[in-house]
């Protein structure tokens, strides 16, 4: 899956920074690499994909935002 070609800020305007295009292209293949690799080692060590797609989906679900608390 490629990166994103449009990332949306909370106003609804795309990021235009062209350094933080450039970090968030970068995390997004380094995240895809790394889920790619923990899916396919559960897979082969018996987890079920449904199974472990869930888990991830979870973990997802689950990360709080950095914003959180810090609103007036």
């Amino acid at each position: 899956m490629e990166s994103p070609k449009l990332w949306l800020q909370d106003d609804g305007q795309p990021v235009s920074c062209q350094e933080k295009l450039r970090v968030l292209d970068e995390n997004w293949q380094e995240v895809q690499e790394i889920l790619r690799d923990a899916f396919e080692d559960a897979v082969l060590m018996g987890v079920s994909e449904q199974g472990m797609r869930a888990r991830l989906t979870d973990l997802v679900a689950s990360l709080q935002s950095p914003h959180q608390g810090n609103k007036a």
